[in-house]
């Protein structure tokens, strides 16, 4: 592909000045339906590539399928897929990308707030990027590439595709879904429509990586009810649910078991929301592992913790409910190496160094994993996502592009 006029920098920067950001509060699908601006305008440059088939579904969902160009009867139809929207954790309205072009080697000061500074020493892999050019924001906001990197990626793998007919590849469906930050990126998913037989989301991180095993996932809600009266009455009356919820929070070790804490594979329980008043409150947690038995184990602990902190409140009471969100996909990858391994055979077609590994999070491949559709992630260049300090380079997003072209090629070659 050395003579090919890459697209992937011209889309994402597009793409990444369209508010997508989606909301965990919000009931609705898609959780905001501004994801769906973006999404139209996948629809639309699809159709002008010629995808006829490209649609944008009331859920949020963009389908669309690049034909089979081979003789080959029995090539499996494969998916690939990334998420438009970006994390609730910081906004993503008004993105301003800025392109620091040949990078040098030195912290980036980004400039609408210079107290955001990109330094190597937290940053190794910019050590890898010498030359390239580094894309950020300015500072103020999230810069999106997870996942509008990825979503850029596939964009111009398909163009790719479309405008080389001499690269042979089976059936190959697109799939764009809104909501992945907040947990609820397949929820909606139509795999009857999908009809695919295996999958790839783009959605990782440094240059050559292919991630075949994620959390585990739960969500835990606590619901807490104290006995509320009158301030200037509560004398041995009043248990403020308030204090009863921080002081569970008190409770958690500050050593270990917590996201600042742990590394490779160690899980953790993680608060992500308190609310309420001194009658009833609400604390809502994250629970990660790599096995359900770790899930589990947290899962006891935390409710112990619990128990002890309502000692102190004889009065008060609270249930604590486990949400099941995603399992590890190795679970279903390991039963299915073929789509493992014509990936790693892509990466080393490209000229990288594949690395197989982990991923502290999960994808939306998590849950398709386990709907069907079996489905590793790949990277996609994105760095320090869900904060100010987000970059990704545009050498590694056009070797994503790469690898997408050759895994489509390497499953059709291997077909019989």
């Amino acid at each position: 592909m050395t003579d090919y006029q890459y697209t992937v920098v011209d889309r994402f920067l597009r793409y990444v000045q369209i508010d997508t950001q989606s909301d965990p509060q919000s009931p609705t699908n898609p959780s905001t339906e501004k994801q769906k601006d973006l999404s139209r305008v996948l629809v639309a440059e699809l159709h002008a590539m010629g995808i006829a088939d490209a649609e944008l579904d009331e859920w949020g969902y963009v389908y669309a399928t690049i034909p089979a160009n081979t003789d080959k009867a029995d090539v499996p139809t494969i998916c690939f897929c990334s998420h438009v929207d970006t994390s609730p954790d910081v906004t993503g309205a008004g993105v301003k990308p800025i392109i620091h072009a040949h990078y040098d080697g030195t912290d980036l000061v980004l400039p609408d707030d210079t107290a955001q500074v990109i330094r190597v020493v937290d940053h190794p892999d910019l050590a890898e990027q010498i030359g390239n050019d580094i894309i950020t924001a300015s500072g103020t906001t999230l810069l999106g590439a997870d996942n509008k990197a990825g979503v850029a990626e596939i964009m111009d793998a398909a163009n790719y595709l479309l405008t080389h007919p001499d690269i042979k590849h089976g059936r190959i469906r697109l799939l764009f879904t809104p909501d992945e930050e907040v947990g609820r990126g397949t929820e909606k998913v139509d795999m009857a429509k999908l009809d695919a037989q295996y999958g790839y989301t783009i959605d990782g991180e440094s240059l050559g990586t292919l991630e075949d095993e994620t959390f585990s996932a739960d969500a835990v809600s606590i619901q807490i009810h104290g006995v509320s009266t009158h301030p200037g009455f509560a004398k041995g009356k009043l248990e403020n649910a308030l204090k009863i919820a921080a002081d569970l929070l008190s409770s958690l070790p500050k050593d270990h078991l917590s996201p600042e804490t742990t590394e490779d594979r160690q899980g953790f329980v993680h608060p992500t929301r308190m609310d309420g008043n001194q009658d009833q409150a609400t604390v809502e947690f994250i629970i990660r592992d790599f096995t359900e038995v770790g899930l589990l184990e947290k899962e006891t602990y935390l409710q112990n913790q619990l128990n002890e902190v309502l000692k102190q409140y004889p009065n008060s009471s609270a249930t604590l409910t486990v949400h099941q969100q995603y399992r590890n996909m190795k679970q279903v990858l390991d039963a299915h190496p073929a789509v493992v391994e014509n990936a790693l055979e892509a990466l080393r077609r490209s000229g990288l160094s594949a690395r197989q590994r982990s991923i502290r999070g999960g994808t939306d491949g998590s849950r398709l994993s386990f709907m069907g559709l079996p489905c590793p992630n790949i990277f996609a260049g994105e760095h320090a996502f869900h904060s100010r300090q987000e970059w990704v380079s545009v050498q590694d997003m056009q070797h994503a592009v790469d690898v997408i072209v050759n895994v489509a090629q390497v499953w059709e070659e291997r077909s019989s």
